[in-house]
């Protein structure tokens, strides 16, 4: 199984990009497809999930109303769209995948599968 992520880049504050991670080996169309980020420093933090198949998504508090995470099955690739970014948006992003789907999305343990990660970076 892999998760290659890409999308990352250069933003201004206040712009838009939207990251893709397309996964290979698996179908993960019933359990949950995730992100993550670090920042320099800091610990890798939830960023959101989606469970396709209960159409389910779930997001941080600090990027609610900001990010959209959406899914097409058919290409097994997870989307995060990122709107309005701020300067506390950069970070290295990650997707990650459940093996089986669960309520317990936060956490770095409840995922199996990872991605390289990709880096965000917004200037002010």
């Amino acid at each position: 199984v892999q998760l290659q992520a890409s999308g990352g880049g250069l933003v201004q504050a206040g712009g838009s990009l939207r990251l893709s991670c397309a996964a290979s080996g698996r179908s993960f169309s019933s359990t949950v497809m995730g992100w993550f980020r670090q920042a320099p420093g800091k610990e890798r933090e939830f960023v959101a999930a989606d469970w396709w198949s209960r159409s389910s998504t779930y997001y941080a508090d600090s990027v609610k109303g900001r990010f959209t995470i959406s899914r097409d099955n058919a290409k097994n690739t997870v989307y995060l769209q990122m709107n309005s970014l701020k300067p506390e948006d950069t970070a290295v992003y990650y997707c990650a995948a459940q093996a089986r789907g669960s309520y317990s999305y936060t956490s770095i343990g409840d995922y199996d599968f990872w991605g390289q990660g990709t880096q965000v970076t917004v200037s002010s």
